[in-house]
């Protein structure tokens, strides 16, 4: 049996379970081994996810289950995305209790997020059918390593996404996730094609993504295909799990990223895991402060339906 859900595809005989952890041929179909198990569940600022032009200000119910798509060695969340789903303690929580959950804490949407929520399709797909009728948002976090067709399925259901653009490179891909990236690129043009609020996240890591003419070329890539209102957080890369060698991302090299995309036509650029300017939204029209954001809090918002107060110029986003 071919898992068709992610670009791993992986072949299972009965019994086995896919790259994964998440599915299993079970008596010749197959299995979701995480379906309405989260073992993480909180209750975010948006900002944290990161999404900076979807509803700022307010909280997200935010899930996720145990696998990923990827094995990425630098992963923040890796205790429970590269654990099985038996090896982490996990909630019942059905899709119909997510969304009653996100309504009784006020939240105005649901994020599938943390791990990889590629591989909890089935529960995210159910649980924003059901979010949806309730007038609950559906966003998610992903790393973008899935198949069109069923990305397709979800962007109907999908009001926002965040992408981990993790380098522009192969080499990169290859090497540091054990992945690919054409299909991440693939997956950043449908849903772009398919409507849903895009916004992108870089990890700048020391001496593995952090070349600016690499960054100027993902940042054109994006200009070019996207279009230049979408936003791209470049964050700051602490040591974790298998890349605890590496230093800290300097803070100058976050703003020379900063400098080099908005350089390349991107009008939306932000920095992220550190104190700075570059957290905050400023007009692309008379350049005066939009959103002042401090770590994850927002300390003013000078935005009126959807545009500056100032001059207003229209800030894409999603505003209410």
């Amino acid at each position: 049996m071919q898992c068709e859900l992610c670009p791993n595809e992986c072949i299972l005989e009965e019994g086995r379970h896919s790259r994964c952890r998440a599915r299993m041929n079970k008596g010749g179909k197959l299995f979701s081994l995480v379906y309405g198990k989260p073992c993480a569940v909180n209750v975010d600022p948006i900002e944290k996810k990161p999404f900076f032009h979807f509803l700022p200000g307010t909280s997200a119910f935010s899930i996720a289950t145990a696998g990923c798509v990827l094995s990425c060695k630098f992963c923040q969340n890796w205790q429970i995305s590269q654990a099985s789903p038996s090896e982490t303690d996990t909630y019942d929580l059905p899709p119909e209790k997510v969304v009653s959950q996100a309504i009784a804490y006020n939240c105005r949407s649901v994020t599938y997020t943390y791990t990889e929520p590629t591989v909890f399709y089935e529960y995210m797909y159910d649980t924003a059918v059901i979010a949806e009728k309730r007038g609950v948002r559906n966003t998610m976090h992903s790393c973008g390593y899935i198949n069109e067709k069923p990305l397709r399925k979800l962007s109907k259901y999908m009001d926002a996404a965040d992408i981990d653009l993790k380098a522009f490179s192969e080499d990169f891909y290859s090497r540091i996730c054990n992945g690919s990236l054409k299909p991440v690129l693939k997956a950043l043009t449908v849903l772009k094609d398919e409507g849903v609020w895009l916004e992108i996240t870089n990890l700048v890591i020391p001496t593995l993504n952090d070349d600016m003419k690499e960054i100027r070329e993902m940042s054109r890539w994006i200009v070019k295909n996207l279009g230049s209102d979408v936003p791209i957080h470049f964050s700051r890369f602490h040591p974790h799990y298998k890349l605890k060698n590496l230093p800290p991302t300097p803070v100058d090299t976050l703003t020379d990223a900063r400098r080099t995309a908005m350089d390349a036509g991107l009008k939306f650029v932000y920095i992220g895991n550190t104190r700075h300017e570059g957290e905050s939204t400023f007009c692309p029209g008379c350049g005066k402060l939009l959103i002042e954001r401090i770590g994850y809090f927002v300390k003013q918002n000078n935005t009126t339906n959807g545009g500056c107060r100032f001059c207003n110029t229209a800030i894409p986003g999603v505003w209410s």
